[in-house]
This record gives structure tokens, C-alpha cells and sequence, in this order.
């Protein structure tokens, strides 16, 4: 028997192997971003509410996925083994109370979304709004950032400053006084910050594409 949380896990798996958060999904798929959110999910009565196949159907399409692996991310266990990690908007991720002064996740209205799973129990995930960053990360691209991971020069990194300025940037160079940054679009110059104006700096992992 097909159960209501098979449908909706299967609909997140779909979202992960397409590197998108749910509301990324839908979004894609051309339908309302909140459609496939887990609010949405059991009604206000406590009533389980079912994707109707229309929107499963666009998803599909939108992710170019055959219905006979929809039928596989059906069973229960199938696919690499993943956990939910914390979602939020980059643009966001500027504001007070997401984070602590060491870049690790803290607070409330974090959003979840699925992916492999990493060593670092603190990563998450941010999802890319405008077309600043392009062509290395596009409006509606999810990056996953590991506050944990050892960071070297040439890695693209998400850093912080004290004055709430949230950048995605790659690591030219990094001394005790200075942190050198070079740009994901070239449209925008270089930064070269003081190490003191840094709140945090985090690696990223991995992004959708």
C-alpha cells in the first residue's frame, strides 16, 4: 500500500537529486514555490493532503526524471543515503539569529532539505537568490556549506562580516590581517576585507547546477 509519507519523501528525494530544496522544486517545475513545502502537507485539521499527479507529474518533467525512478524513490530506503540539513534563502543569512559568531547554525526558521549525507553535523544549506554570483551559481542553486571543513586557497567559501554582509566568494589569499577574495562574476570586483571585520568563514562543498 502506497502511504501519504512515501509520496512526500519520494518528492524530496526527487528534489535532491536535482540539487533543489521542495519550494526549489516547485518552482522549477512552474508551480507555486510553496506547493510541495511541508506546511502544505497536512492541513490545518491535521488532515494528511496529497501532491495531486499533475504537480508530480511537472516536477518530473521539470527534473527530466522517468516515472520508473519516481517508482524506485517510492520505496522506502531507496537511493544513497541522505539527512536533512538546514535551508535558508541567501539572502537571509545577513540577517541576526540564524547563526552564531562561529558560522554554525543556531535559532529558528531554518527550512530542511535532503542531501547526501556529509561528516560535518553542523553543514547547511543556502539557496541562491539574483544573479550576483552567475555563471558559477545561478537564481535558485543551492550550496551546501560545511562550517567544519579545513579551507584553502582557490576554495569558493561563504563568508560574513561583522556588519552582516554575506558573500559567496573564492579564497585568493588569507594572512593574519587580511582576507583576499576574488569574485564568482566578473562584473563584480575583487574584495580584500580585514580579518577583523570577519564574523565567520565556511567552505562550500557542493552546489546544484
Amino acid at each position: 500500500m502506497l502511504t501519504h509519507a512515501q509520496v512526500w519523501s519520494a518528492i524530496d528525494r526527487l528534489a535532491a537529486r536535482a540539487g533543489l530544496s521542495a519550494s526549489g522544486l516547485a518552482k522549477r517545475a512552474g508551480l507555486d514555490p510553496t506547493t510541495f513545502n511541508k506546511s502544505k502537507r497536512v492541513t490545518a485539521v491535521g488532515r494528511a493532503r496529497w501532491p495531486s499527479t499533475e504537480s508530480i507529474a511537472k516536477a518530473l518533467a521539470a527534473t527530466g526524471t522517468p516515472v520508473e525512478v519516481f517508482v524506485e524513490l517510492l520505496a522506502s530506503g531507496s537511493g544513497p543515503a541522505t539527512r536533512a540539513v538546514p535551508l535558508l534563502g541567501f539572502a537571509e543569512a545577513g540577517s541576526g539569529g540564524f547563526f552564531d559568531d562561529g558560522g554554525f547554525p543556531v535559532g529558528e526558521g531554518w527550512d530542511e532539505i535532503a542531501f547526501p549525507a556529509v561528516s560535518d553535523q553542523h553543514a547547511y544549506a543556502l539557496e541562491v537568490s539574483g544573479q550576483s554570483m552567475e555563471p558559477a551559481y545561478r537564481d535558485g542553486d543551492v550550496i551546501l556549506v560545511s562550517p567544519a571543513a579545513p579551507i584553502r586557497r582557490g576554495d569558493r567559501i561563504v563568508l560574513k562580516t561583522r556588519s552582516g554582509e554575506v558573500m559567496a566568494k573564492e579564497l585568493k589569499r588569507r594572512t593574519a590581517k587580511t582576507i583576499e577574495l576574488r569574485s564568482l562574476n566578473v562584473a563584480h570586483p575583487d574584495r580584500a576585507i580585514a580579518a577583523a571585520e570577519v564574523l565567520w568563514i565556511a567552505r562550500i562543498l557542493w552546489a546544484s547546477q
